[in-house]
């Protein structure tokens, strides 16, 4: 080939691999910005922040492959990935940085339950091995969210039954089957009580107003809407009509990522117009990356940012890329003695654990 064909194929080269570093390096930028615009009014921005780790891992890997290069062009993904120094330890911790224990200790688990799969025999023993698990945990306070019971006039004597040291506070809706809704159970006296019912949605979130050893605590258990994606029948869709089910799916994934803004902005309002310290666990159904995340998050910590260890995934699908589970607590109210994720394959959800220490003794209503 002659010198100047060369040039010509080099010149190429470096204007595709240029443009293939701004592309990556774009997609992690609009990963950063989709936790400050609404879904509510531009939806597909969820997908950037949804998508965020395996737009990390591109760009990490040219930008290992632009030093091998030595070429100029490494600063466009050493640019990019620059503010991950920043956002990545909300979903991976190297180290434990919990605060040492002390007598004012609550443990707090946070459980999505998964309706217990809704089948017979296997619901039974899959309850029965979620309550065997919570009884060891021994927590304080126990949020379970999609909890599934045969019987609605029922679901409170099953829980005096396996957790009478417990109050029992739940709120779930009746179907032919059976019932489901969230649940919390408290160690500590629980004075007041509340919900939030979602518009169009079968989710919600209810609060809890606690005494716990002369503090007043409201703990919100949330359930935000999920994405109502089927797997199943995406696969089968292949056998006959796979537009209308693909169209269908959007459909249903739009409608479930303009709604989950609103009714966090619902537990917020209600937050605002609480007289006492919230804490905030639940399923947000959204990653760290994410409006959902970044809105529950201002003025609070993270028991996983302050105290956990590794990988804090908490859905068992898409290992380890989606934590949609939290523990949330004010800035200045507790401290995170301990975080853990519990790999227990009773749901498609895993367990958080947290244990927060009070760091003031007065009311402060």
């Amino acid at each position: 080939m002659t010198r100047a064909g060369n040039r010509k194929k080099n010149l190429l080269f470096g204007i595709t691999s240029r443009a293939l570093l701004c592309a990556a390096a774009l997609l992690l930028l609009l990963s950063y910005v989709s936790v400050v615009v609404n879904p509510a009014e531009a939806w597909f921005m969820t997908f950037f922040g949804l998508f965020y780790i395996p737009f990390l891992l591109l760009n990490a890997f040219l930008l290992v492959w632009a030093l091998a290069r030595r070429s100029k062009a490494v600063l466009i993904p050493l640019v990019a990935l620059l503010p991950s120094l920043f956002i990545f330890g909300r979903y991976f911790q190297f180290s434990s940085g919990g605060a040492e224990p002390g007598p004012d200790d609550v443990k707090v688990v946070s459980y999505n339950v998964g309706r217990f799969a809704l089948s017979g025999e296997r619901a039974q023993a899959c309850r029965d091995s979620v309550v065997r698990f919570l009884r060891e945990q021994d927590a304080d306070i126990i949020c379970l969210q999609e909890f599934f019971y045969d019987d609605a006039s029922k679901v409170r004597a099953f829980f005096r039954k396996h957790f009478p040291e417990h109050d029992c506070e739940y709120f779930v809706y009746p179907t032919d089957a059976g019932c489901y809704g969230n649940v919390t159970l408290s160690r500590f006296p629980i004075r007041s009580k509340g919900k939030l019912d979602f518009d169009e949605s079968s989710n919600l979130a209810i609060w809890s107003d606690c005494d716990v050893r002369g503090t007043r605590m409201r703990i919100y258990n949330c359930h935000f809407q999920s994405y109502n994606i089927s797997l199943s029948r995406v696969a089968r869709s292949f056998q006959g009509d796979y537009r209308k089910v693909f169209r269908d799916t959007e459909e249903r994934m739009r409608a479930s990522i303009v709604r989950r803004p609103r009714q966090v902005e619902m537990v917020l309002r209600d937050i605002d117009e609480c007289p006492t310290e919230a804490v905030v666990t639940g399923d947000f159904n959204d990653n760290p990356l994410s409006y959902t995340y970044w809105r529950l998050r201002r003025g609070r910590k993270d028991t996983f940012v302050e105290a956990g260890k590794g990988f804090g995934a908490t859905y068992s699908v898409l290992q380890p890329l989606l934590r949609i589970d939290y523990i949330l607590y004010p800035e200045d109210a507790f401290r995170t003695v301990s975080h853990a994720v519990v790999r227990r394959p009773f749901s498609d959800h895993y367990p958080i654990v947290s244990t927060l220490s009070l760091t003031h003794e007065e009311d402060p209503r």
